[in-house]
């Protein structure tokens, strides 16, 4: 087992590479902690304010809470607890709970997304397998979402933002708002109360 920490602050930029699955989580403190049962090597840098995590194999990362993190996972990605920004692309599944903002996802297998807000007004989730999202904050938002049925459109509030759901399998949208259905077809796909 390999082990490295560094000192980041509450609020760092970080960036991981994982040639294998990753998990990450955040905690309270302002250290960076990096392990990795793998003998293909672990790197920890700090470049121009970025702190830096290279992991050959696969391994779990604690970080401070306030983090912006992007995330390159060879494998799946379970990310729970970031408050800050999250960007993640993994070539398996992808799996965030109880984070703060998501600003953008790719992943080759399955997404299962809970998340207070997206960042920006045009926002892309995409899925190789099937796709559920639940952003709780999610008030004013044109929903673009195509998957395994076909294309439909939606809109929350008075639909300023742009969410851009895709998905080779179902996606599943989970909200307490009223979605409206648009046109040319007024379809609607799957939505779940939450």
């Amino acid at each position: 087992m390999t082990q490295r920490s560094m000192l980041v602050g509450r609020t760092p930029t970080v960036v991981i590479r994982a040639g294998g699955e990753v998990q990450v989580a955040g905690w309270e403190g302002d250290r960076l902690e990096a392990v990795t049962e793998g003998r293909w090597g672990l790197q920890l840098k700090q470049r121009r304010g970025v702190a830096e995590v290279q992991i050959g194999g696969s391994g779990v990362v604690r970080l401070p809470l306030g983090s912006a993190v992007t995330v390159y996972s060879g494998k799946s990605a379970d990310i729970r607890g970031i408050r800050g920004s999250l960007t993640v692309y993994a070539g398996g599944g992808a799996f965030l709970r109880e984070v703060g903002t998501v600003a953008h996802l790719s992943a080759g297998g399955m997404v299962d997304v809970t998340a207070e807000r997206v960042e920006g007004s045009d926002v892309k989730l995409t899925a190789g397998g099937s796709l559920r999202c639940a952003i709780r904050g999610l008030r004013d938002a044109r929903l673009l979402v195509s998957d395994l049925g076909g294309r439909w459109e939606g809109v929350i509030g008075d639909g300023r933002a742009t969410l851009r759901l895709e998905a080779g399998g179902d996606v599943t949208l989970v909200t307490d708002q009223a979605v409206v259905a648009q046109p040319p077809h007024y379809i609607l796909g799957q939505i779940e109360q939450g």
